[in-house]
């Protein structure tokens, strides 16, 4: 039986695994129940200001001060376009490997997905992707080799503040639209957990989204495309500014059949602004909404016990045919920065967001509720925040100082009904309280003209109350209540970081840091053993321990007329790593294990036509203790590799990008022994060519251009050697956009 990563189906999966060849599918199927977060808030302030990016060093030099291209076609010429890994002085966390990722950047790609962007264009950077193509849907990003766990160790921001939620529904980047989009801040490693909190493992992304502030009076951008498997999209974004008040709107929508049977995706996405900027003040009021819509086609199964290999010989088709999963998003923020004094900004901003998912899963060949075969969950996330902080910049004893300290709060609620079908009485009907409390202070001192030193420390305390109202009369039910619970704990994260510049070319950075994870609702739903050796059911207990890690870190930067380059080693050791345990089904914390390795990218800028970038990384993640130990962490490839070039063949008028990456073999899901033939490493190249006339742009894309057919996930049987499950991505695919600015 394989593992399942959604904590709260694992018990139902785990008798399925006992009775029925279909588990191994049910299982995959189950991978997809995490439903994605909404598109964030949007806030909007001085570009120099805390509340979009709280990680903003002493000298922010020219790749922290980029500024988006316009709206339309990549502008060549705009944009250093490297890959941006970080120079000195970058507006990054100091002693941190960081990089910057711009519109200029976003726009030239040939890929379709922020993920897969992501991945070009950062060192290490991995993703697990189920379907590929247009669909974005449930990609994950994994920085620093977490594996099936790496959306709840890479924390990922819009504006500073944070998306990850208390459940394991991932945050799913396709919600935001990729022309909203500033730049994208990448900060490797751990020590973003001071300013952020939880989540903050292996690293944190965060999104910095435009305002429309500060541009003409109207300006507006639609754009329509079309491509592989019957995909239509559509873009629009407008902006109003009018003396201090603007108002902004970013909006998208796709549609697609899929790449397999049973994967049709829809997804409508869209953020209002209204914004209020005078030089003392500026304050905002941001309304998001999102619906999404996606057909699950479960795993392609091999199994040379059985003669079985779906992959050969039906790779798009699907052991699924009714299985879905649909989310619904909407959030509010307000808020507003005041400078007090010179130096002093006092920040405030809170909202409210709601995430309402349904899915359904059936293992039998009909749609219909049975023993054993189907699940449907209704559940209901609601998250309030408020997050003041203060920034003060100032001279220190005559050295540049910046001072960012604040209290974040949220509290979330989380409902959860599971059962056999829509319209019956649930079995389970989750209700679960969280809240959290933190307070943090950073300290950014330039102790010299060519030195800086940073370091902070956050606590934070949360209280979590749990109980599962289990209904045993319930149609179908052949499972038993959780244990209820009532946990309060408190947490710390430590960041030093330094960072010295030998000339105007070398730059020296490193750091070490503390940063923590808490269990996420899922988990501690599926928290002890579901049942005994003899298959009876036993009670979940909620309870599971704080991961915690500790990282070091050094590397340089060089920057020298056309050349960037970046390059670090770090060595991380964790402690109470959670993990599905693919035998008794469910969730416990693992013995200690460790990442280590490093990352290196490389830009040269040729000529003003010309640019060529590289990055490659070694990640190994293995585990120090316990029955496992010196084995690989699952789906974590040891070397990755990218290059691209960007040229504009004719200024503007027509620019190619291409793109190419490459990754090792990486065991497979549940396969912590490391017994079963792991999956292949392969490669994809992307191309690109674009252009812009007057207010017209196009883009016609061809991705996977040598066809290449692999896949990124597949989950290894727990009783049947050779067996295993994987998600079959596509071939070469094509896209044609085309549209215009007003």
């Amino acid at each position: 039986m394989s593992r399942i990563v959604t904590a709260a189906g694992r018990r139902c999966a785990g008798i399925v695994a006992a009775v029925s060849l279909y588990s191994l599918d049910h299982s995959i199927v189950h991978a997809q129940q995490s439903v994605a977060e909404q598109l964030p808030p949007v806030e909007v302030t001085r570009s120099d200001d805390q509340n979009r990016t709280r990680a903003r060093a002493i000298g922010e030099g020219e790749a922290g001060r980029r500024r988006a291209a316009p709206d339309g076609a990549p502008n060549g010429t705009g944009s250093s376009g490297s890959g941006n890994e970080a120079a000195a002085g970058n507006g990054g966390i100091v002693g941190a490997a960081t990089t910057v990722i711009t519109a200029t950047d976003i726009a030239h790609a040939p890929s379709q997905t922020l993920a897969e962007i992501i991945a070009a264009q950062v060192p290490g950077a991995q993703i697990t992707t189920f379907y590929g193509g247009q669909i974005g849907a449930r990609t994950s990003v994994d920085l620093r080799g977490f594996g099936a766990f790496a959306t709840a160790n890479t924390l990922v921001l819009v504006n500073g503040r944070r998306l990850n939620d208390i459940d394991m529904a991932q945050v799913d980047l396709s919600t935001i639209p990729l022309n909203a989009i500033e730049r994208i801040e990448i900060t490797r490693g751990n020590s973003g957990a001071v300013l952020y909190g939880d989540n903050a493992v292996g690293g944190v992304i965060n999104i910095v989204t435009k305002n429309g502030v500060g541009g003409p009076p109207v300006t507006a951008r639609i754009e329509a495309g079309f491509g592989s498997f019957n995909t239509r999209l559509g873009n629009v974004s407008a902006a109003v500014n009018s003396g201090p008040w603007s108002t902004s709107f970013y909006g998208n929508a796709v549609r697609t059949d899929g790449y397999r049977d049973n994967n049709r995706y829809s997804q409508e996405n869209g953020v209002g602004n209204l914004n209020y900027t005078t030089p003392g003040l500026t304050a905002f009021l941001t309304v998001t909404g999102d619906n999404q819509e996606l057909r699950l086609p479960g795993g392609r199964t091999v199994d040379p016990s059985l003669g079985v290999d779906e992959l050969a010989t039906s790779r798009r088709g699907t052991s699924t045919p009714f299985n879905y999963a649909n989310q619904q998003g909407f959030g509010a923020t307000a808020g507003f920065t005041k400078t007090l004094v010179n130096g002093v900004d006092l920040i405030v901003d809170g909202g409210v967001r709601d995430k309402k998912q349904q899915s359904a899963f059936f293992s039998s060949p009909a749609p219909v509720p049975a023993l054993f075969t189907s699940t449907y969950v209704d559940a209901d996330l609601t998250t309030w925040s408020i997050t003041p902080r203060l920034s003060v910049k100032s001279l220190l004893l005559g050295m540049p100082s910046q001072v960012l300290t604040g209290v974040d709060y949220y509290d979330a609620t989380f409902q959860q009904n599971r059962g056999a079908g829509q319209g019956l009485a649930p079995w389970h009907n989750y209700d679960l309280r969280q809240r959290t409390v933190a307070g943090y202070v950073q300290h950014t001192l330039g102790v010299a003209p060519a030195t800086d030193i940073s370091y902070g420390a956050r606590v934070q305390n949360t209280n979590l109350s749990a109980r599962d109202n289990f209904d045993p009369a319930a149609p179908f039910n052949a499972d038993i209540g959780a244990l209820p619970l009532g946990s309060d704990e408190t947490q710390y994260a430590l960041h030093l970081g330094a960072e010295h510049r030998l000339n105007d070319t070398v730059a020296l950075f490193g750091r070490v840091a503390r940063a923590f994870r808490t269990p996420d609702v899922d988990e501690r739903v599926s928290s002890g053993p579901s049942f005994d050796p003899f298959f009876n059911p036993l009670p979940q207990t909620f309870q599971l321990k704080t991961q915690t890690s500790q990282d070091i870190e050094g590397g340089l930067r060089i920057r020298g007329g056309g050349l960037q380059m970046q390059s670090s080693l770090y060595l991380m050791d964790l402690a109470n790593e959670i993990h599905f345990n693919p035998i008794l089904f469910y969730n416990t914390n693992l013995d200690p294990t460790r990442r280590y390795g490093s990352e290196t990218s490389v830009s040269y800028r040729i000529n003003d036509a010309l640019l060529v970038r590289s990055g490659m990384a070694y990640t190994r993640a293995v585990f120090r203790e316990g029955v496992w130990a010196g084995n690989d962490v699952p789906l974590v490839s040891r070397y990755t590799a990218s290059a691209g070039l960007t040229w504009n063949i004719w200024q503007n008028y027509l620019v190619l990008d291409a793109t190419a990456r490459f990754w090792s073999e990486r065991r497979m899901d549940n396969d912590q022994a490391g017994t079963q033939k792991p999956i292949p490493a392969n490669g994809t190249i992307d191309l690109k060519l674009s252009g812009q006339y007057e207010r017209c742009f196009w883009s016609l894309s061809i991705n996977n251009v040598l066809n290449a057919l692999y896949y990124d996930y597949a989950v290894a049987s727990t009783f049947t050697d050779g067996r295993f499950s994987a998600y079959p991505l596509p071939g070469r695919t094509y896209l044609l956009k085309a549209g215009a600015t007003f």
